[in-house]
């Protein structure tokens, strides 16, 4: 179901890095709220905000104990470049909002691979005016609500990278290839909730980063070129056999070799 939670904040990539050196393993939301508010690092926020921020956006996005997600990046943060960091929290920003995750796979992949240079206001109305029409939202939206959430979708883009200054009515197309460390790190996520090989290479994470599945097949070679793990292809099947036994393991695996 389609939401406006991104308007309780977009990418907060810089805001996002302070968070996780401040959050502990144990934290609650209010905890850690508590603790960036006395931190004194968020000087120009009030204090609703900072709540706001923390409860709304950080821990959906984040604190998932399950996963351990806010620890790991909380670990890759130091070593990884900033562009990497960043598309890490693409990847999990748009597991929380389905409806920015659409968009990037259906309008703005889309109009990349058609050859144009930027995506527009226009864009992302048509977008979310079909999704209303779906019926993908709770209830129909004002048209204040849809320009709205049309500003949201292109910011956040930017915020990740994919989107560069506003030209016009649209922003200009951006995109860059994914990174070694954040396939490997995907890759291993989708292993560590389960899933089979051949069907890892379909999950529609990796059409965040516009891939299709010949794609990600190119990019797992890539990987066990590097010695990240070891794939085997033939026809429509593929095995991987996994290099480290356990995302904590590839995580102090990818840490070394960016040290």
């Amino acid at each position: 179901m389609y939401t406006t939670q991104l308007q309780a904040g977009l990418g907060l990539v810089q805001e996002t890095s302070v968070l996780l050196d401040l959050w502990e393993p144990s934290d609650t939301t209010s905890q850690l709220c508590d603790r960036a508010l006395e931190s004194g690092q968020f000087p120009t926020v009030t204090a609703r905000r900072l709540r706001n921020i923390v409860a709304e956006c950080f821990a959906p996005r984040y604190m998932n104990p399950a996963g351990n997600v806010a620890g790991r990046l909380k670990q890759l943060k130091a070593r990884l470049s900033g562009a990497d960091f960043r598309q890490l929290l693409l990847l999990y920003t748009s597991r929380a909002n389905v409806i920015l995750a659409d968009f990037i796979r259906e309008v703005y992949w889309e109009r990349y691979a058609g050859g144009y240079d930027y995506v527009t206001s226009e864009d992302a109305e048509d977008f979310i005016r079909h999704a209303l029409d779906e019926g993908k939202t709770e209830k129909y939206w004002a048209d204040s609500t849809v320009k709205r959430v049309c500003s949201y979708l292109l910011g956040a883009c930017a915020d990740y990278d994919l989107l560069g200054a506003r030209a016009g009515s649209g922003r200009r197309i951006t995109a860059g290839r994914l990174s070694s460390a954040t396939a490997a790190y995907l890759a291993y996520d989708l292993n560590d909730q389960g899933m089979a090989d051949n069907v890892m290479t379909a999950h529609p994470d990796w059409k965040l980063f516009g891939l299709d599945e010949q794609s990600v097949r190119a990019e797992l070679k890539n990987l066990s070129l590097q010695g990240l793990i070891v794939l085997q292809a033939a026809g429509d099947i593929v095995h991987i056999s996994w290099r480290y036994s356990s995302m904590e393991e590839l995580i102090d695996g990818l840490s070394a070799r960016a040290a």
